[in-house]
């Protein structure tokens, strides 16, 4: 029996987002309504409650000792935004990978303008790195490097770890961009060797759009990229020094920030090592069955293991658009095609010319939908050959 709508665009967005983040998105827009750190009554202070509760719920989840230390954005790009233009100075250099999201690529070639230079560790071509290519890009100017933590092309794992711990035997900052990771992977600030992390809500946290943060290691120095109300110290001219109020200037999403603090809960009600379990039945049941279909190739790491739920599909007799939209037309199945904002990443894995048609899966997918995915995939490929 045909499942009537599946949406496998999770690396995009997640959709449909847990009950819980509904209710409570719904209640703090009826029954709070305040504006958090700008007035002292019960609505305004309610308000602020809820953001503090979300600052401790991520603080939880990462590992970060301080919960002050996180300042909410709208998503992982303007975090990243923050992070590179505020720490680097002119001479500066960067090492990265090359599959890189452009909330990356595209701040460090700004930075060049300004007299920053940044070098490229390559990936193979299923988008894995190996620590000892960064460490021969690091020289003695070197100020940062910063690393996705899984591609949102391929979805392999980078070695977070291993990075951080060269980056710190040389007194560099680790920059880990989360994005595709945060939620599904754990991922502990102080084990990992992270100094800054940079996550969004609206994908595997199960918050809205418009949510995200940037965790900033105590030490490091950052010039905000917004400078603003705060708040606090509202008499002075300068913006506040303090964490998060430094980086947070203007109105808070706190109704996206509530319903962010529901996606987390939902998260730690459930355990990491739940969804990441079941995010591997999903990945492995996908690519075992893709094997077994003729002119559908599966691009990535070929172990589950080292990918999180993104697989890049390519086909002989469709481009990646055509693809997309039978599945989305003819069978009801969400997925992306394209560049997906990194063609780094595509140079990498050779499709720069092409894309990809990508399927990213979440914690509330179910194997049954990926069994009609590969139904369908067989349906296409038995068509084009009986044609």
């Amino acid at each position: 029996m045909r499942i009537p709508s599946i949406y496998f665009d999770n690396a995009a967005t997640t959709y449909p987002k847990p009950e819980e983040v509904y209710r409570e998105v719904e209640r703090f827009m009826r029954e709070v309504g305040g504006s958090a750190g700008r007035s002292g009554h019960r609505r305004a202070v309610e308000a602020g409650r809820a953001v503090f509760e979300a600052r401790e719920a991520l603080a939880g989840m990462f590992n970060i000792p301080d919960p002050l230390r996180i300042a909410f954005t709208k998503n992982a790009t303007e975090a990243l935004n923050i992070a590179i233009q505020g720490l680097l100075k002119p001479g500066d250099h960067v090492v990265t990978s090359s599959v890189e999201h452009n909330s990356v690529m595209r701040p460090l070639t700004a930075a060049t303008v300004a007299g920053v230079s940044y070098s490229v560790a390559r990936c193979d071509s299923t988008g894995r790195l190996e620590p000892a290519d960064v460490e021969r890009e690091i020289t003695d100017s070197t100020a940062l490097v910063v690393l996705n933590h899984a591609s949102n092309v391929t979805g392999a794992i980078l070695p977070v770890a291993d990075v951080g711990a060269i980056a710190h035997s040389r007194g560099i900052p680790l920059l880990l961009d989360a994005a595709q990771t945060a939620g599904r992977i754990p991922i502990d600030v102080v084990s990992d060797g992270v100094d800054l992390l940079a996550f969004t809500g609206h994908k595997e946290l199960f918050g809205p759009q418009g949510t995200g943060g940037l965790f900033i290691r105590e030490g490091l120095e950052i010039d905000p990229l917004c400078y603003g109300g705060t708040g606090s110290r509202s008499s002075e001219l300068e913006q506040p020094r303090r964490m998060p109020d430094r980086f947070e200037s203007g109105t808070l999403n706190a109704v996206g920030i509530a319903g962010l603090a529901a996606g987390v809960r939902f998260i730690e009600e459930r355990g990491i090592d739940e969804i990441r379990g079941h995010e591997l039945e999903l990945v492995g049941r996908l690519l075992e069955g893709v094997a077994g279909v003729d002119g559908v190739t599966p691009l990535g790491p070929g172990d589950p293991a080292h990918r999180v739920g993104i697989v890049p599909l390519v086909f002989d007799d469709y481009s990646p658009s055509e693809a997309s939209e039978i599945l989305d037309r003819r069978y009801r199945i969400a997925t992306r095609a394209g560049m997906h904002c990194s063609p780094s990443a595509h140079r990498t894995i050779g499709t720069i010319d092409t894309g990809v048609t990508r399927v990213s899966f979440s914690y509330l997918n179910g194997s049954g939908e990926v069994d009609y995915l590969l139904e369908c995939l067989r349906e296409m490929a038995g068509s084009t050959h009986t044609s």
